[in-house]
């Protein structure tokens, strides 16, 4: 199953108006007059390559960041050294956000492949919201989105079983891709198995086997990174979301 993909090409002179995932990012209900104000604090560096880092845990933090293209993960360490994947990001979608109380960010971001960020420096951004309701108010909902992916995750990992956990994570990813104008029953999976696992606190022997129970009950097909959801009403009666 070929790749399906909504990005910006990977060069610095995009623009935030002719971007085709401004309708889910920051230009979300601007003014045209507007997006140019915002389109001038935007700086847009050269592509991550696979497995780079976006920033680091601890590092002080100075911007938020856009996802253009590819995709990434973000991850922090405990004080025991023991690795928690906190999210997955696709384009379309804020990430950093999470340093914006501490002042440093509280997790990792890398790049899972080659992939292209927009850099909106903090401090212009809050400026801005200032003088652009509006874009405060998109910012704050973006914000809001997060908090709320935080509060699933940690009522995903504590209380589902394996099952519901993965039959979760698959419609979650399922739904981010038709936001983004895409397929929603068929994409791939930018993260490996065991990235994966980790962010379900489960085992890669157990991801790999639900997966597979999935396929045998025609749920889904799966090859390799390549998913089909075959029947979503299943998925979600698993996932035990309402239809």
């Amino acid at each position: 199953m070929p790749s399906e993909q909504v990005t910006c090409p990977h060069n610095e002179s995009v623009s935030c108006a002719r971007c085709r995932l401004s309708s889910i990012c920051l230009p979300l209900s601007l003014a045209s007059d507007d997006v140019v104000k915002l389109e001038a604090i935007v700086q847009q560096g050269r592509p991550l390559q696979k497995g780079e880092a976006l920033y680091k845990q601890g590092v002080e933090f100075q911007s938020v960041y856009a996802v253009r293209s590819g995709a990434l993960k973000a991850s922090s360490v405990s004080s025991s050294g023991e690795e928690q994947v906190v999210g997955f990001y696709l384009p379309g979608e804020i990430l950093g956000i999470d340093g914006i109380g501490g002042h440093a960010y509280t997790s990792t971001a890398v790049a899972l492949d080659t992939s292209a960020v927009c850099e909106i420096p903090f401090s212009q951004l809050a400026q801005l919201s200032r003088e652009l309701p509006e874009l405060q108010r998109q910012f704050f909902r973006l914000m809001s989105g997060a908090i709320s992916d935080d509060q699933k995750l940690l009522t995903l990992i504590s209380k589902n079983t394996a099952d519901e956990r993965v039959a979760a994570f698959l419609l979650s990813l399922s739904a981010r891709h038709a936001q983004r104008q895409l397929s929603s029953s068929q994409f791939q999976l930018p993260m490996s198995r065991q990235d994966i696992a980790n962010f379900l606190s489960l085992t890669i022997e157990t991801v790999s086997r639900v997966l597979g129970k999935f396929k045998r009950s025609d749920v889904i097909t799966v090859s390799g990174k390549d998913i089909s959801i075959l029947d979503s009403a299943a998925l979600k009666g698993i996932a035990k979301i309402v239809v």
